[in-house]
C-alpha cells in the first residue's frame, strides 16, 4: 500500500547558490538560488528569517516579501521573468 506524500515544509537551507527545502515526507527539493532574485540578493540574515506559510505548503520571507510554494518548487518553476 502506498502512503500519500506529505509535501509540507519541514526545514529550509540556503547556501550561496542553492535553496534546499526538506519536506515532511523525507524528500528534499534543491533548486538554484538564482531562480529567485529576491533571495539571491538578500543578506544571509534575511535569508535565514523565513516562516512556514499556507498551512505548511509555503515559505515566506517577510523582510524581502518573497513567497514560495512546495507545489511550485516541485514543478521546478523559477520566479517570473527568470530564464532557466
Amino acid at each position: 500500500m502506498l502512503q500519500s506524500a506529505d509535501e509540507r515544509v519541514k526545514a529550509v537551507r540556503i547556501s550561496d547558490d542553492v535553496l534546499a527545502v526538506d519536506l515532511m515526507d523525507g524528500r528534499t527539493i534543491s533548486v538554484p538560488l538564482a531562480w529567485y532574485p529576491r533571495l539571491m540578493n538578500a543578506t544571509p540574515e534575511q535569508r535565514e528569517r523565513w516562516e512556514i506559510a499556507g498551512a505548511g505548503y509555503g515559505i515566506h520571507w517577510p523582510e524581502i516579501d518573497e513567497d514560495l510554494s512546495t507545489e511550485g518548487l516541485l514543478r521546478g518553476a523559477p520566479a517570473p521573468n527568470v530564464t532557466v
